[in-house]
């Protein structure tokens, strides 16, 4: 590992400064992945800001109805939370499955949301890779994929974004707040995560030298009845061949409202916007649930060894948007 340099942050501004400063510094919070990739040589700053010390670690409601998480809560404390079980179960078992208790009493919010790729091209730096080395090559496109993307990939990137909790803050319309050298900002979580395009190294929409602060939920209602759901090669610990964060309310058999997204199978959380159109104002039966999932999955384009996603994640849908129906119709 590079020697780095480390400094601890006592306040925002302060920590944004840091940063301004100079270029190659990254702020550290929990380091469930950044240390990871500063061991293989991906990463390599030459200072780490420790933000933990900020007063960034606290959950409360918005006056509109919604929560406001900071960004150095942590996985275990935000899955434990009384109102984000209650209002979002969803996030609370998306965070749940999302690692060892271990790592959730480490990982913060603000770096889940930044957390880099699993592909093995990306976290090898002796492979070409277009995230890691832009123009270099994308060796996934015809070597191992298997858990790829099939949406809204590119010939320059095929790796998959691994955050459970992203997928689940994609559904609710979280919103993501930071702070720069100019002063605050906010990004919508759909607006968050740029497409792959030809320029997959440039993740996301956050400004260089801006610092996480926290997400806003939204209220929403409909939340109060959702589930995660994931598939992964092995029960324990595993990042995910496919996910589900949804929520259904139901009247007198009809869909009211729906809120869908999908996790490992893009670059980034995916929100299914065309499901949800059809599911809204649909009777809640397992024909529209399949009829949904197919008018999101028309898009999909898998690679020669990944078709099999394309199944699984219609059977998951179904079989989660069903699960919600039945729940509400007892």
């Amino acid at each position: 590992m590079r020697e780095f340099g480390y400094e601890r942050a006592h306040d925002v501004a302060g920590a944004v400064a840091l940063l301004g400063a100079d270029p190659d510094t990254r702020f550290l919070g929990g380091g469930t992945n950044l240390v990871d990739l500063m061991k293989t040589g991906v990463e390599r700053p030459a200072r780490l800001v420790d933000i933990r010390e900020l007063p960034l670690d606290e959950i409360e409601s918005t006056p509109q109805g919604g929560l406001r998480i900071g960004a150095t809560v942590t996985n275990g404390d935000l899955a434990a939370h009384p109102e984000v079980r209650r209002r979002y179960p969803a996030l609370a078992q998306a965070v749940l499955a999302g690692a060892s208790g271990q790592l959730r009493n480490m990982a913060t919010v603000g770096g889940n949301l930044l957390q880099r790729t699993r592909c093995g091209y990306f976290t090898d730096i002796t492979k070409p890779c277009n995230k890691r080395l832009p123009g270099s090559g994308c060796p996934a496109v015809q070597g191992e994929h298997h858990n790829h993307a099939i949406l809204g990939a590119s010939d320059h990137c095929v790796a998959v974004h691994p955050s459970d909790m992203g997928v689940a803050l994609a559904a609710f319309d979280a919103v993501v707040h930071y702070e720069t050298a100019d002063g605050p900002g906010a990004s919508p979580i759909g607006d968050f995560y740029l497409p792959v395009g030809d320029t997959p190294h440039i993740e996301t929409a956050l400004p260089p030298g801006a610092l996480i602060t926290g997400v806003v939920l939204p209220a929403a209602p409909v939340a109060a009845r959702s589930r995660y759901r994931k598939v992964r090669e092995r029960a324990s610990y595993a990042f995910a061949i496919g996910s589900v964060a949804a929520a259904l309310d139901v009247h007198d058999g009809t869909v009211r409202d729906a809120r869908l997204a999908l996790g490992a199978v893009a670059s980034h959380p995916w929100r299914a916007l065309a499901a949800e159109r059809v599911l809204t104002g649909a009777p809640a039966d397992a024909a529209t649930f399949a009829a949904a999932a197919d008018a999101e999955l028309a898009a999909a384009r898998p690679l020669p060894h990944n078709g099999y996603k394309v199944t699984l994640m219609r059977n998951l849908v179904v079989a989660v948007l069903t699960e919600l129906a039945e729940e509400a119709a007892r």
